[in-house]
């Protein structure tokens, strides 16, 4: 994920997280031991004894919550609705559901969820901690303040005047509540049938899973019938969905004999604080919720396949099998899925990349790892050579870092004390060393070698340097998740007051490199979270310059409030591809915790002249920064004093591809292997009618390689047409079918894939012109000149030379200068007589002005030919105009010619 390039959260899945709950358990019975394992007797069984243990006891404690919210009081609030009507009804009466059937009951049998924006303080939303909800998503939870927004079960009654929006399944959080709801389905079936220990199941972008301790049994395609059977029973039952808040003490009740949930439990509910649970028949889990009103708006449900998992994402830790699936509310919407299902397994990268050759994998040498064919790494390499093009357009220098640092530099950027076992180690010479996860480290110290000046700032870093991160076995999936990797990383140290504008051209150049490939690309903004770095007044600083680039670049963006990073606000990118399948790539994140962490700082403007050391004059007081200590106490980051003089920087992470193998793997089910010429490994295959044609063929071949081009001659003995089917097949981009008269007239007859009829003859200009004006796209004309002050170099202007010519002059012959060659007259010879009369007349250009401006352009108007080239031609061949050689090389390309082709060029 973008977000990884300095953050990484200590969540549920964290080493330390593991390492506090290796001894879990509540009471007797089963128990997390020691080692951080299942302890206890465990036996696949149809209805577990501990399934009837937990509803007595919920029934209990539903009882006391039911009791609870009896005595809350009762008041008039006002619900206002999306269209500004104002409904009145009760706290701890109204339901949403009620508003929802008030309206219509066809709402009402179709919405999922409420989103309620509380307009007084609502003291529920405060007193819950998740204990089913890593620490990153504890950012999601309500911020302070009178307004508070949260998603609301529809059954649940209103605490306080609102403002309340009714989402169906077409939203995205009705989906995700929908899908959520679901996973207790599946979780209730697991148990049904196997007395598993459930453990974690979340819903995903499209469907969800669940994650059950199941001993020994392995889960196989042939249990998926039975758990679907009891799934739909499930829904059929329309179970409703019940909400209780317990203490910590008696959540560790109820769940006492899942030493999973125990282990949740104890590591992430604070003693005294309050959870809460939910409850579908007889499955009870630990959630924050919300969930479907009750199990029965699921229509279809439907597992789709089954993986191993860790628990904790540990591997040192018991293994389980984690079981996905999907559900929906309508028939048709499974249909859809299944039929979304078969498309996306025929543009699946991993089965492309191999019909294709481009990469593979090996199980043993390397998981993880890619190997790279031929024709894959032309891809590679071209969407590299794509980023590196627009970085010199764009002011980005680009830099080389090592592989591999000592532990000590990881330390000051803390992935050592949050990220190390998702690093690769090394022992040098007794010294801890790591793989480099991650550019941005290297590049503090790059600027950090020398005092620097606010005259250099913004400094833009480029690198493409290779990245190994340790990922789980069970998580790597082809190119999308890889242990060695490359980024199109930049980082920019600018100023504060330079924020907006280089956001503004970052999103820019986001929108340029998407748009090359078709995506569509949306924004959202994510703010200030509650555990931040730096001061508010820094954090509204940065969000309001990032709030003017978003709105300056004129795309539409949304807001996500308290999702930033702790070390600074950032804009997601997530791009939409064919598929209509959403990808988050790229990202702009702002970043101050580094600049205190590595101790970087510039000489501020007005400063500039001090000689250094001056400063330190100043103050010499006693600098006491903040420090952190490892496990034995030893300090291994202070923090560095800002001497007199100087400002810290601002860090701007940036991507747009994000990792090249990831990016390659989307590009790759976009296009469906059909990959646009530009970036295609395979542009031009050379076919010849017969052996008589092959020599032919094969310079045809050349002399594309020569220009730059992927091109391939096809010798076989095959038929034609035979050839022409493999070609298409193998997704050439153009076929240049080549025979006798082709051989003849130095042509070729073209054809494009998945075009019909054959494109018709071109000559080689023609043929070359083509495949030029489909090259390498780029923002800028490279081979223009920019006007300085309204003015361009003279020798840009050579297309008026034709124009200037005297209008007396005879035209060319009928036929042309190649019809007189092929009768075996010679044309008149260039010579350098009454040059600079000539220069004169033909716009007053220099020898030196034609010769420059033909080695750039094939014609006289720039890149296609005109009337003017026709003219010029004949004319300079009476003309006695001096013989140069690029002069020379456009006067017999322009011959080239026939008379037929000449006369159809467009007028200048």
């Amino acid at each position: 994920a973008p977000a990884a390039f300095l953050h990484f959260r200590l969540g549920a899945g964290s080493p330390a997280m593991a390492a506090a709950g290796k001894r879990a358990f509540a009471g007797g019975g089963n128990r997390i031991g020691e080692a951080g394992k299942f302890e206890g007797e465990f036996k696949i069984q149809k209805q577990a004894p501990f399934v009837e243990h937990r509803l007595k006891v919920w029934e209990r404690l539903l009882a006391k919550h039911q009791d609870d919210l009896k005595t809350k009081p009762r008041k008039a609030i006002k619900i206002e609705l999306p269209d500004g009507k104002v409904v009145d009804g009760k706290s701890f009466e109204t339901t949403p559901m009620e508003v929802a059937m008030g309206i219509s009951k066809g709402l009402a049998d179709s919405v999922i969820v409420a989103k309620v924006l509380y307009k007084e303080a609502v003291e529920s939303l405060k007193q819950v901690i998740a204990a089913d909800i890593d620490d990153s998503d504890e950012e999601q939870q309500p911020q302070d303040g009178a307004e508070q927004c949260v998603l609301w079960d529809l059954t649940r009654p209103l605490e306080g005047s609102c403002r309340i929006e009714l989402l169906k399944f077409d939203h995205q959080q009705g989906q995700d509540v929908f899908w959520h709801s679901s996973a207790h389905i599946l979780g209730q079936a697991m148990e049904r049938e196997f007395g598993c220990h459930l453990t974690i199941g979340p819903a995903l972008e499209s469907g969800f899973y669940y994650d059950g301790y199941f001993g020994d049994r392995k889960l196989k395609e042939e249990d998926f019938a039975t758990i679907e059977k009891h799934a739909q029973d499930i829904c059929k039952e329309q179970q409703k969905f019940e909400r209780c808040i317990l203490t910590k003490q008696e959540a560790l009740e109820l769940f006492s004999e899942n030493p999973f949930k125990v282990q949740l439990i104890t590591n992430k509910v604070p003693d005294g604080a309050l959870t809460s649970c939910y409850r579908c028949g007889p499955l009870i889990d630990l959630c924050r919720g919300p969930h479907l009103p009750s199990t029965g708006k699921a229509k279809e449900f439907k597992v789709t396949k089954n993986s191993a998992a860790y628990w904790l994402g540990d591997q040192n830790l018991d293994s389980l099998q984690r079981l996905y699936g999907i559900a929906f509310p309508s028939k048709d919407l499974m249909k859809e899925y299944t039929k979304f299902q078969e498309e996306a397994h025929q543009r699946d990268h991993r089965n492309i990349g191999k019909q294709q050759e481009l990469f593979m994998f090996h199980p043993l040498f390397s998981p993880g790892s890619c190997f790279w064919f031929p024709m894959g790494a032309r891809i590679y390499h071209k969407l590299i050579e794509l980023i590196r093009g627009e970085y010199r357009l764009r002011g980005f220098t680009e830099v080389i870092t090592p592989n591999m640092y000592d532990s000590s530099l990881f330390k000051i950027s803390g992935h050592y004390q949050n990220y190390k076992d998702d690093m690769y180690s090394l022992d040098i010479e007794k010294q801890d060393w790591f793989l480099k996860p991650m550019n941005c480290p290297g590049h503090f110290i790059m600027f950090d070698s020398r005092v620097r000046s606010y005259k250099e700032m913004p400094m833009r870093f480029a690198d493409f340097g290779v990245l190994h991160r340790n990922e789980a076995s069970g998580a790597l999936a082809g190119l999308v998740r890889v242990r060695r990797f490359q980024q199109d990383d930049g980082h920019l140290f600018v100023r504060p007051d330079q924020i907006k504008q280089e956001v503004t051209a970052g999103l820019e150049f986001l929108n340029y490199i998407y748009g090359l490939f078709g995506f569509q690309a949306a924004f959202a903004l994510s703010t200030r979270p509650k555990k931040a770095l730096g001061t508010k007044e820094i954090w509204d600083n940065a969000e309001s310059q990032l709030k003017a680039a978003l709105d300056e670049s004129g795309r539409e963006w949304t807001l996500n409030p308290g999702d930033g990073a702790f070390y600074g606000p950032k804009i997601d990118i997530r791009l939409t591809d064919a598929m209509k399948r959403k990808h988050q790539c790229g990202t702009i994140q702002l970043d101050f915790n580094n600049p205190i962490r590595f101790n970087l700082q510039y000489r501020r403007e007005g400063d500039d002249e001090k000689v250094e050391g001056q400063e330190e004059d100043k103050d010499k007081g006693d600098f006491k920064g903040a420090e952190e200590k490892d496990e034995q106490g030893v300090v291994i980051w202070k923090e560095g004093k800002l001497k007199n003089g100087f400002e810290r920087p601002v860090v701007i992470h940036r991507a747009i591809l994000g990792s090249v193998e990831r990016f390659t793997a989307i590009l790759t089910e976009h296009f469906a292997g059909k990959w646009p010429f530009w970036l295609s490994p395979r542009q031009i295959m050379v076919v010849p009618i017969n052996e008589k044609a092959n020599e032919y063929a094969k310079w045809i071949e050349r002399q594309l390689v020569i220009h730059g081009f992927f091109a391939e001659c096809e010798l076989t003995g095959k038929t034609l047409n035979k050839k022409v089917r493999e070609a298409q097949m193998a997704q050439w981009n153009y076929i240049a079918v080549v025979g006798e008269k082709e051989k003849e007239d130095l042509s070729v007859n073209l054809r494009q894939r998945d075009v019909e009829k054959p494109l018709g003859t071109f000559s080689m200009a023609e043929l070359f012109a083509k495949f030029k004006s489909e090259a390498m796209p780029c923002s800028k004309n490279c081979e223009e000149f920019e006007a300085f002050e309204g003015r361009l170099p003279v020798f840009a202007a050579l297309a008026a030379a034709a124009a200037a010519a005297p209008a007396a002059a005879a035209p060319a012959a009928k036929g042309g200068a190649a019809a007189d060659a092929a009768k075996g007259r010679a044309r008149p010879a260039l010579e350098k007589q009454n040059s600079m009369q000539q220069r004169k007349q033909c716009a007053d250009l220099s020898g030196d002005d034609v010769e420059h401006f033909l080695g750039h352009h094939p014609y006289v108007k720039g890149f296609a030919p005109t009337k003017a080239d026709v003219e010029l031609c004949s004319q300079l061949s009476d003309s006695h105009f001096p013989e140069t050689p690029n002069l020379r090389r456009w006067f017999d390309h322009i011959e080239s010619f026939s008379a037929t082709e000449r006369a159809s060029w467009p007028a200048a």
